[in-house]
């Protein structure tokens, strides 16, 4: 009886300390699952940020060019300039040398009157090109003027540029640092769960990823040439500031794609967005660009029913997801 008592005694205990002996491995399991939600939205910020830098950098490199061009035009100019100041310099000298005005008055008063009349006529002629070539430096010094000014405006925007794209390339590299030594606050076998766990997902998103891309088989086109080539690219990983043709970035992918379809466009999701026809949200068609994010900074090529390809983030590779992300609206369609 009393060996009997004990072992339902003792199972009694069991049942009661059995949520505390389950409690701290529920607590760890709700942990990993914040990690791998910080990490992610850590990897998604880095995603914003490196975008950021691309649209710097596009804009970084057109007004580069158009720096250069100011710059050999107000090159030419000063040219022009120098050549005109030296043909009136010429005009002085000659006419210092003729004495043309004191030559001027001794003919008024000669006895010869079709001297004078000769001599006049080529008196008139040297004011007026002295007259003409004046005019012609003061336009050419005003357009001088103008270019250097520019020239000084256009040095200033690069320089802020330079900041901006150093700013916000740091910003992303700081931003996968922090999901790195998050990541490395946990046990070997908690970052191994997670790693795998992130990889099965990635397999598993591969998969259903290549089946949706049957879909577009139909689609015609440049919006389908681009469609299907970024469906090629399922399984191939994501990195910013990648343009092929292993590794992509969000508008890396999209840039490739339609110059596949014979489109050139530059690599910014910002950018891109400014190009092209707008369409109605409800409008939009396979093979449509889709923006994300105020500022935008994420794009995708619409596949139909609700989905889209894309370069998601780092640890991510390319695949078919739900056209959605969340947090990032989608702000405009566009169609080439």
């Amino acid at each position: 009886m009393r060996n009997r008592l004990s072992a339902g005694a003792l199972l009694s205990s069991l049942i009661f300390l059995l949520p505390l002996i389950t409690a701290p491995a529920a607590h760890a399991a709700q942990t990993l699952a914040q990690v791998q939600i910080r990490v992610q939205q850590l990897q998604e910020d880095a995603t914003t940020a490196a975008e950021g830098a691309q649209e710097a950098k596009v804009q970084l490199s057109a007004l580069t060019r158009n720096l250069a061009g100011i710059q050999a035009q107000a090159a030419i100019q000063g040219k022009t300039v120098d050549a005109i100041s030296k043909t009136l310099g010429s005009i002085a000298i000659e006419q210092y040398k003729s004495g043309s005005m004191s030559q001027s008055l001794e003919l008024l008063f000669s006895s010869d009157p079709s001297l004078y009349l000769s001599s006049a006529g080529s008196l008139e002629a040297i004011t007026r090109r002295k007259s003409t070539q004046l005019r012609k430096f003061q336009s050419a010094e005003q357009a001088l003027n103008a270019s250097s000014l520019t020239v000084s405006d256009r040095l200033a925007q690069v320089k802020v540029l330079q900041k901006t794209l150093a700013q916000r390339s740091a910003l992303a590299t700081a931003k996968l640092a922090e999901a790195q030594a998050l990541l490395a606050t946990l046990k070997k076998e908690d970052r191994d769960r997670l790693a795998k766990l992130a990889l099965d997902q990635e397999n598993a998103d591969q998969a259903s990823s290549l089946v949706a891309a049957k879909s577009a088989a139909g689609v015609s086109g440049r919006g389908g040439i681009a469609l299907k080539f970024a469906l090629q690219q399922i399984g191939d990983v994501y990195v910013f500031g990648a343009a092929g043709m292993k590794y992509w970035d969000c508008s890396g992918l999209t840039m490739r794609a339609f110059a596949a379809a014979g489109v050139s466009m530059p690599h910014s999701a910002a950018a891109q967005a400014r190009m092209g026809k707008s369409v109605p949200f409800n409008k939009k068609q396979p093979g449509d660009l889709l923006f994300f994010g105020r500022p935008v900074s994420h794009v995708a090529i619409y596949l139909g029913g609700g989905r889209m390809v894309h370069a998601p983030h780092t640890g991510a590779r390319v695949k078919v997801a739900e056209a959605s992300l969340g947090s990032k609206p989608l702000v405009a369609v566009r169609r080439f």
